[in-house]
């Protein structure tokens, strides 16, 4: 392996990063590379069934899960969801770890969401990239410039957003579902969101549209960024 590379995938709650990204960083982690679910706020407040409290502490126990099986790890920011800090905050926390874990490859929401948090996720994620990579803005680690940024699939961000990269899943979709059902909200669809009838579905569009016949996942390419995934 002549470089090890670093995937980073960057969501507004626990999920959102793994949904964009775990499928192709499981093809980074089997060939040794590193690959990180960034999750700013774990999303306790996403089960009706139980309180906030009850759901974080069992949020805890999950999101280290789902990396684990995916060869990958995970880091929660430490937001509570609904109580965010400023934008400036969260975005020079962000700036500090992208310069800490130097990911090379950043995956994240595109901005035309139904969500208030993607589109707030998108925008302090380019920002905190641009941050990372400025030597007159001084952090505990150096400035790091992250090669290549890239918008995930999601299905809560589908306003203009269009394929133009697509990356083969057919050997790492099952890996992914299992790794993913480690989530309660993916497994058993507590949030009224048909996330397993969904992703196994586009899966399998995005093959048509690209013609190979195999489970594909589906990219948008940051206008600062080169077409591929160096994969």
């Amino acid at each position: 392996m002549e470089h090890q590379h670093h995937i980073m995938s960057i969501g507004a709650h626990a999920l959102d990063a793994e949904l964009m990204g775990g499928a192709v960083a499981i093809k980074y982690t089997r060939e040794g590379h590193k690959a990180t679910f960034v999750h700013i706020t774990r999303g306790e407040r996403g089960n009706k069934k139980k309180s906030p409290e009850e759901y974080g502490k069992q949020l805890d126990l999950e999101i280290p899960k789902v990396a684990e099986a995916m060869g990958a790890k995970s880091h929660w920011m430490g937001y509570l969801a609904g109580e965010l800090p400023s934008i400036e905050q969260i975005q020079l926390d962000l700036c500090q770890l992208i310069r800490k874990e130097k990911p090379d490859i950043i995956i994240t929401h595109w901005r035309g969401s139904l969500h208030p948090r993607h589109v707030m996720t998108h925008d302090v994620v380019m920002d905190a990239v641009k941050m990372a990579a400025n030597k007159n803005i001084e952090t505990e680690a150096a400035p790091h410039v992250v090669n290549y940024v890239y918008f995930g699939e999601n299905c809560e961000d589908l306003n203009g957003f269009i394929p133009q990269i697509y990356i083969e899943i057919e050997d790492t979709f099952d890996q992914w579902f299992e790794a993913l059902s480690h989530y309660e909200l993916f497994r058993a669809n507590e949030a009224n969101v048909p996330y397993q009838d969904y992703y196994r579905t586009m899966a399998t569009i995005r093959a048509v549209e690209v013609g190979n016949q195999k489970l594909s996942k589906a990219f948008m390419v940051a206008t600062r960024s080169q077409n591929y995934l160096h994969f």
